[in-house]
């Protein structure tokens, strides 16, 4: 959308397929007949199967606002929603443009647009959240985040809920917030979360969860012959083993892999998400895992945290960015729970695997106090600012 990808360089080509023994069928399918393990497509062919594996994936939610449907308001999802939203702003030359929604794909989308067109967007933010990334930060890193996106021209309304999206000859032409303010617009995202794509699964008859699609931890349905994964099934996090609405590609791609250990006939049960994220926004990375401290205290934890800056570099090598890492801890357990990182540089984000795999191998407070990481002056914190041990420190400090 951006202009920086060719859409055929994100898909893998159908000769990847085809050199691998796999036939690859563009068709959709009208409906599966469980009885006699046939599919029926919409082309008329009836393609019998052994095991079945849904991949049904999402559909953007579309909050019911009056004036959602009208022309320019669009959702980001898929490659053709990219598509249908380059053709717009190529034949509309668009001036200001309002996001609804301040999770990562809308200011993701917002941050590449201000950064790479030639055009000077004037770009509305609004979440009804009191901060940027609610899902992803606390409070004071989302607040850090805010800042960041203010000075890069982002103007941010926080706390304010879109009531009304208005038009002008079917076109979008403003929204209306509860407050009765009305925002100039002549481009609308709608990025609000999205709905798992269960009308194929429920007309197989297949059980349904809170959030989707109901399987085991082998990535089963209710129906023995019949495995789901990605986006359609109802996954659970990894802390709590509670249903959660959580929609990521790095799950997805994994789970992918488990159905196909499990049909070659391993036991490699899928350990349920933490939400592990990242993104970019301008020279800012942002990522988290886990639970953030309002999350925690929601979940029935007595949280305690610390808040660390750090360094990409040792202070004394030119070209030292700045880090900031905030680790969530359970009081009682003393176990890691979650984390967020803001950074300057690439390489600190991905910190975040680290702490991902901290939580699921259960380390606690006296783990991570002792916990040894290389160091190089080059390429790592300095030992007495890696921010991992510190973070533990102060925790150990508060839990005592």
């Amino acid at each position: 959308m951006a202009g920086l990808a060719a859409g055929e360089s994100i898909v893998n080509p159908d000769k990847m397929f085809a050199d691998n023994g796999i036939e690859m069928v563009v068709d959709r399918v009208d409906g599966v007949d469980v009885q006699s393990k046939q599919i029926k497509t919409a082309g008329g062919r009836e393609i019998p199967y052994d095991k079945l594996m849904l991949a049904t994936g999402s559909k953007p939610f579309i909050p019911p606002i009056p004036g959602a449907d009208l022309e320019g308001v669009f959702t980001m999802r898929t490659l053709s929603d990219a598509e249908k939203i380059r053709d717009y702003l190529d034949k509309n030359n668009p001036g200001k443009l309002v996001f609804v929604g301040a999770g990562f794909i809308s200011l993701e989308v917002a941050a590449l647009l201000k950064q790479v067109e030639s055009k000077n967007y004037g770009i509305e933010i609004i979440e009804l959240m009191e901060h940027p990334l609610p899902l992803m930060l606390d409070a004071e890193l989302g607040a850090k985040i805010q800042d960041h996106l203010k000075h890069n021209g982002f103007n941010m309304r926080m706390g304010r809920k879109v009531s009304k999206v208005l038009g002008d000859n079917g076109r979008v032409s403003a929204v209306e917030l509860d407050s009765g303010d009305k925002v100039a617009a002549d481009m609308v995202f709608m990025n609000v979360g999205a709905r798992p794509d269960l009308a194929l699964a429920k007309s197989m008859g297949l059980e349904m969860g809170q959030f989707g699609v109901k399987v085991n931890q082998f990535l089963e349905t209710s129906n023995p012959d019949v495995l789901a994964a990605g986006d359609c099934i109802e996954n659970y996090h990894f802390i709590t083993k509670k249903p959660v609405p959580i929609q990521l590609r790095g799950p997805a791609v994994i789970q992918g892999r488990l159905m196909a250990k499990r049909l070659a006939g391993y036991d490699i049960p899928f350990p349920g998400l933490l939400g592990n994220s990242a993104v970019k926004l301008f020279d800012k990375y942002v990522a988290a895992t886990g639970f953030t401290e309002t999350q925690a205290g929601k979940e029935g934890f007595d949280p305690v945290s610390a808040t660390v800056e750090s360094g990409s570099k040792h202070a004394m090598i030119p070209g030292m960015k700045p880090w900031t890492l905030k680790l969530v801890f359970d009081r009682n357990s003393q176990r890691l729970i979650g984390g967020q990182i803001i950074s300057d540089s690439d390489a600190p984000v991905k910190e975040i695997d680290t702490v991902n795999a901290l939580i699921t191998g259960g380390k606690t407070i006296p783990d991570l106090v002792t916990l040894m990481c290389a160091g190089n002056p080059d390429c790592s914190s300095e030992p007495s600012k890696e921010p991992i041990t510190i973070a533990a420190e102060q925790a150990l400090q508060k839990v005592k």
